[in-house]
């Protein structure tokens, strides 16, 4: 609940501050996620399992779409 909270504090935080001209603004939020992920901040484990629980549904979902195509 706490890592939840906290990712959506960031977010909202983040969105609201002043970008510089050196920060990349082209960043996908997989990316940002990522970053998020591989930091020492409190929640990022949570963030990263988060990725890796989405990550095996779609290669699941990807799996069961290609047998329903070839049967």
């Amino acid at each position: 609940m706490r890592a939840c909270l906290f990712v959506v504090l960031t977010s909202a935080l983040s969105a609201c501050a002043e970008k510089g001209p050196d920060e990349r603004a082209d960043l996908t939020q997989r990316e940002k996620d990522s970053i998020v992920a591989g930091s020492r901040i409190p929640g990022a484990r949570a963030v990263k399992k988060a990725m890796s629980s989405a990550d095996s549904a779609s290669a699941r979902q990807a799996r069961l779409d290609s047998a329903e195509r070839e049967p």
